[in-house]
């Protein structure tokens, strides 16, 4: 018998985990734009937008920046197979989930890996940084900016001095942080910069914005070996969205318009506006949930203000509280990663969804929850 299927239909969630967030109604409507081809004189001009308002919020003037046809764990191995060469030697620095993927892909990519790892809560020590350097020459220091899986924000300033010192490429992660805290790529002098549309953007998964600065895309031309994946090699990608217009893939168009969109909205409030607004709502969250007798994993200097790490009470019952938020209040957070996993509540305000009544909603529907236990 053949089966049939119903017409599609998903429930409005209102997302307050570590992503996907929640999409403007503007996102959504210009991805109902029609799909023109990938190289329609129309599209080519929508791209130029693109790259210029990403050169914005990235704060940078590179040349090579774009977005890569993925999502954020597609700029991540981007951002690796075109900065390292088999037999390269590669500092990453580990402190939850996405530093130690950082280090399964260097490996793939034939790098000489090292670490520098600080407990999962707390940021890498640049001391530590500085000491690794001092035997192990470097070609690449790679960094998470915001850590989605503990919710450590890690300055960056510092550590940007140390890699140069050794002369080597500062690789960033900030796939969390882009329009929700400061990146500034060509102040803080980083080399490649990588992010996603699905958290702070407000953009659906599928697009990962990347940027190379001129010492970058220097190394980039002078390899002596192919770079390991072909759909993510950004001497061809490059060339499509540059000047030359030459055919690589079908870039995913209605993606390209979302995120035009998305980065519109962005750039209509202002990067410090946003990140103030961030900032604002985070410490009123942090006050709420603490008058509750909740405790944070990550002390305050170190806090991202877009995911909230929240230790689960001993006596509650991690699991039980995510369903009754999903299940009565239509409301997701997430649990931790790794050794985090059940232990602590990872709570997202990005973008659209960063307000003071979803903060208040939050609230209450927590409160609900711890109580029924």
């Amino acid at each position: 018998m053949k089966k049939h299927y119903e017409d599609l239909s998903t429930p409005a969630r209102l997302l307050l985990g570590p992503g996907p967030s929640n999409v403007p109604d503007r996102v959504t409507k210009a991805m109902t734009c029609p799909v023109i081809g990938h190289l329609d004189p129309v599209f080519l001009a929508i791209m130029e937008e693109v790259q210029d308002m990403l050169r914005e919020v990235f704060m940078t003037e590179n040349r090579l920046t774009l977005p890569v046809s993925g999502t954020g764990s597609a700029g991540m191995e981007a951002a690796l197979v075109n900065s390292i060469e088999p037999g390269d030697p590669v500092l990453v620095c580990v402190n939850g989930v996405f530093g130690t993927r950082m280090c399964d892909i260097v490996e793939r990519c034939g790098g000489v890996l090292r670490k520098v790892e600080a407990e999962w809560g707390r940021p890498i020590d640049p001391g530590q940084v500085r000491d690794a350097l001092e035997d192990f020459d470097a070609r690449v220091v790679a960094v998470v900016h915001a850590e989605t899986s503990t919710g450590v924000l890690q300055p960056l300033e510092e550590l940007s001095s140390i890699v140069h010192e050794k002369d080597a490429l500062f690789l960033v992660d900030t796939v969390t942080s882009l329009s929700g805290a400061p990146v500034k790529v060509d102040d803080w002098d980083i080399d490649v910069c990588y992010s996603g549309t699905q958290k702070c953007l407000n953009c659906p998964p599928g697009l990962a914005p990347i940027t190379f600065s001129p010492r970058a895309v220097e190394k980039l031309d002078k390899r002596s070996t192919p770079v390991r994946s072909w759909y993510l090699d950004m001497s061809m990608v490059q060339k499509y969205w540059g000047s030359d217009r030459v055919y690589h893939h079908t870039a995913p168009i209605s993606m390209v318009y979302a995120l035009r969109e998305a980065l519109r909205i962005v750039l209509e409030e202002g990067l410090e506006e946003r990140w103030e607004r961030h900032l604002k709502y985070n410490r009123e969250l942090v006050r709420g949930l603490e008058e509750m007798g909740l405790r944070m994993l990550v002390e305050e200097r170190f806090r991202t203000p877009m995911v909230l790490s929240v230790i689960v009470p001993d006596s509650i019952d991690d699991d039980a509280v995510r369903k009754r938020l999903l299940d009565e209040f239509n409301t997701e957070i997430a649990s931790g990663l790794g050794p985090l996993k059940g232990k602590i509540w990872r709570i997202g305000i990005m973008g659209i969804s960063c307000r003071e009544e979803i903060v208040q909603h939050i609230l209450s529907s927590m409160k609900a929850a711890l109580f029924r236990q």
